[in-house]
């Protein structure tokens, strides 16, 4: 008789226990195993490991796999909001509640299934939950990463409705964080051009130029907190201005939260450049 634990394994770290019986698995086996502690029992008919993620569990529990934001943060790909796990049931899957449940569930069309789901799809979810920017945001984000080849992209464009379909065409895979995506999404909306990832001798790299005078950074935590992050961004701010540039920094707070401000901020800058 095969090890249910290798086989719970093999098959994504979650199972029914109709599927492990095809493998000649005893319902006897299983409770051994169950009071073991070498599985474990997530809900009736349905089995995981101790070392399967929690998240992962909780979806099962709950009758589905992982998805959305909350499939996208195992990959370290960038999320607008990930606000507890989202799982998929299928169009006809059935919920079930489950203790200390803050389970977020999606009908989407699809058979049910467990794990967490491929990139690929959790990106369409997300857009379905969440809306165009936090799709564009992970979808750069993912891209960036090496995790969508060229012909996953055409797949997920191919699966949006035409309608949005403009979001792929318009993606880059340079975009450093999804604030950066956020903030030249909302930008080209308003009809301003930004150039990209620009190298700027004797300033370095920056985010965005407009007009050609007009510098925009996106401050993200991870690479602008601390003294001396702050003070090396300070002393390019310094040296673009002694080049004849503007430099207007926004952080997150800024950016997801104070869209108007920013938004003020950008236009004011290019209406006194001009």
């Amino acid at each position: 008789m095969l090890d249910p634990a290798i086989v719970i394994s093999r098959v994504g770290g979650v199972a029914r226990g109709t599927q492990l019986q095809k493998y000649g698995i005893s319902r006897k086996r299983l409770a051994k195993d169950v009071h073991e502690g070498r599985v474990v029992r997530v809900r009736a008919g349905v089995f995981a490991l101790p070392t399967t993620d929690a998240e992962v569990r909780d979806a099962a529990a709950h009758g589905g796999a992982l998805t959305c934001g909350s499939a996208l943060t195992a990959h370290a790909i960038w999320v607008l909001e990930d606000d507890g796990p989202h799982v998929w049931v299928g169009e006809n899957g059935r919920r079930h509640e489950h203790r200390d449940c803050t389970c977020t569930i999606h009908n989407f069309q699809g058979r049910t299934r467990f794990g967490r789901v491929g990139v690929e799809t959790a990106l369409l979810h997300l857009r379905e939950c969440q809306g165009d920017e936090a799709f564009f945001a992970a979808f750069e984000s993912a891209w960036r990463k090496r995790l969508l080849s060229t012909a996953a992209r055409a797949r997920v464009r191919a699966a949006l409705p035409a309608s949005a379909r403009w979001l792929v065409d318009l993606a880059r895979s340079d975009a450093d964080s999804g604030l950066e995506s956020l903030l030249r999404l909302r930008l080209h909306i308003l009809g301003i051009l930004l150039d990209c990832q620009v190298v700027i001798r004797g300033v370095g790299k920056v985010d965005f130029v407009i007009a050609g005078r007009l510098i925009l950074e996106a401050d993200g935590k991870e690479n602008h907190d601390g003294e001396t992050k702050r003070h090396k961004d300070l002393v390019r701010d310094a040296a673009a201005s002694r080049l004849g540039y503007e430099t207007l920094r926004f952080d997150y707070a800024q950016i997801v939260h104070d869209w108007p401000t920013v938004q003020a901020a950008v236009l004011g800058a290019l209406a006194r450049l001009s």
